[in-house]
C-alpha cells in the first residue's frame, strides 16, 4: 500500500518541522493525486511546481519521492543534465540518440524527479526540447520544480523558437502548480552559524583558525588538487577541507561536474576573496556569420545579450553554491562586501535570488 504523502505533510506540520502554508497544502493535494495514479498504473499526468526562492518546492518534491513505492529517479537538474551529455556521447553513431535515451529510461524507472529546471544554455535547450517529447511519449511521469512558470523557460534565448514544442509538452503532460508567496520558508528561526565574512583589513584573518578547527587535527597540504582533467591550486587542504581562493575557484574554467567531483571529496570548502559580484553590463554586439566579417549582414545578424566582465565567474560562483548547498557540504565564505551586498543588479540578477536565498539558509547551525 503507498505511503500517504498527505499524511507525511500533516505529521511535519504537527511536529513543527514546517509552518501552515495554503500554497504548499494545494500543492500536496495535487502530488497526492499524482502518487495515487503512479501507484496504480494509469495514465497520469506529472506536476510542475513554480515559484520564488525558499518557498518548499524542493521539499515538496522529495516528500513526494519518498512516498512512491514504485521505481524513480530524483536529481538536480544540472546533475541530470551532466548525465544526459554523458550519455549522448556514449550513444554517438545511434540513428536517434535522444529517442533511443527515453526509451532506456523509461525501462528503469516510472517517475523521473529533477530540481531546479532552469534553462539558460541553446544546447541544452534543444536537447530538452525532443528529450522531454520522448520521455512523455514512453509514458515518464515528470515531476519537476523551477523558480519561473514554463512559458518563462528560456525567455528571450537565442533560437528560442526550439524549446517552444518543449514547453508545449510540459504544459500537456504536467499539471502547473504555483506555490506563490512572500514567505521564504528556509528563513525560519534557527540557531546562527556565522559561515560568511567581510575582510576588514585591521582585523585579523580567521580562515587559518577556521581551517585548523575543521581540519581536527589533519595533516595539511599545499599540493593542487585533481579535479577531473583540471588542476585545482588551493592555499591548503586537508582530508576533509579545502581552502581556495575565488580567483582559483570561480575565475579559471571548471565546470559543474568538477564542483561535483569538488563536493565528492570535502565536506567542508573554504573561500577567500571574493569580491562585489556585481557589475555594470557591456553594450550589446552583433554577432555575424562568416559571410560578412566587415559590414552589417541584415538577414545574419543577430543581437548577443549584454553582459558584465565578471558573468562567468558568477556564473560559476552559483553553480558552486548549488551544488554545495545539495550536497550539504558547509561552504565559508570571506568576502569584500556584506551578504545581502554581493550582487544586486546585472544579467543574473533573476537566478542569483535563489543563491542568496540559500547562502541565507547556510548561516544556520541546522544547514550543515
Amino acid at each position: 500500500m503507498a505511503v500517504d504523502l498527505t499524511c507525511r505533510y500533516h505529521q511535519a506540520l504537527s511536529s513543527g518541522q514546517i509552518v501552515a502554508d495554503p500554497a504548499q497544502a494545494r500543492a500536496v493535494e495535487v502530488l497526492q493525486r499524482c502518487c495515487e495514479g503512479v501507484q496504480r498504473g494509469i495514465a497520469t499526468e506529472g506536476v510542475y511546481l513554480w515559484g520564488p526562492v525558499g518557498r518548499g518546492k524542493t521539499w515538496l518534491m522529495d516528500l513526494f519521492y519518498r512516498s512512491l513505492q514504485v521505481s524513480a529517479r530524483r536529481q538536480h537538474f544540472h546533475h541530470f543534465m551532466a548525465w544526459v551529455h554523458q550519455r549522448l556521447f556514449q550513444l554517438s553513431g545511434t540513428a536517434d540518440p535522444l529517442t533511443t535515451l527515453a526509451r532506456q529510461l523509461a525501462e528503469d524507472i516510472r517517475v523521473l524527479c529533477f530540481d531546479e529546471l532552469f534553462v539558460s544554455d541553446i544546447g541544452d535547450a534543444i536537447i530538452l526540447g525532443r528529450l522531454f517529447q520522448a520521455l512523455f511519449a514512453e509514458g515518464v511521469v515528470i515531476v519537476a520544480t523551477s523558480n519561473q512558470p514554463p512559458q518563462q523557460l528560456y525567455a528571450e534565448g537565442f533560437n528560442r523558437e526550439r524549446f517552444l514544442p518543449a514547453i508545449s509538452a510540459i504544459e500537456r503532460h504536467m499539471q502547473t502548480v504555483a506555490v506563490a508567496g512572500e514567505q521564504d520558508h528556509r528563513l525560519h528561526p534557527g540557531t546562527a552559524c556565522q559561515r560568511y565574512w567581510v575582510a576588514e583589513p585591521r582585523q585579523s584573518d580567521p580562515f587559518p583558525a577556521l581551517f585548523q578547527r575543521l581540519s581536527e587535527g589533519a595533516a595539511a597540504s599545499l599540493e593542487p588538487v585533481q579535479l577531473g582533467q583540471r588542476w585545482l591550486q588551493p592555499r591548503r587542504h586537508s582530508a576533509g577541507v579545502l581552502w581556495c581562493s575565488f580567483f582559483e575557484l570561480c575565475e579559471q574554467p571548471f565546470s559543474a561536474l568538477e564542483f561535483m567531483a569538488l563536493c565528492d571529496r570535502f565536506s567542508a570548502l573554504m573561500l577567500d576573496g571574493v569580491p562585489q559580484l556585481g557589475g555594470v553590463q557591456r553594450a550589446g554586439r552583433i554577432a555575424r556569420g562568416t559571410e560578412d566579417g566587415a559590414c552589417r549582414v541584415e538577414a545574419g545578424d543577430r543581437q548577443l545579450p549584454a553582459l558584465a566582465p565578471r558573468d562567468d565567474s558568477v556564473r560559476r560562483f552559483i553553480a558552486l553554491v548549488d551544488e554545495c548547498y545539495d550536497r550539504r557540504v558547509a561552504l565559508y565564505i570571506q568576502a569584500e562586501v556584506p551578504l545581502e551586498s554581493l550582487y544586486t543588479e546585472g544579467y543574473l540578477a533573476f537566478a542569483y535570488q535563489r543563491t542568496l536565498s540559500r547562502l541565507r539558509e547556510m548561516q544556520l547551525e541546522r544547514f550543515a
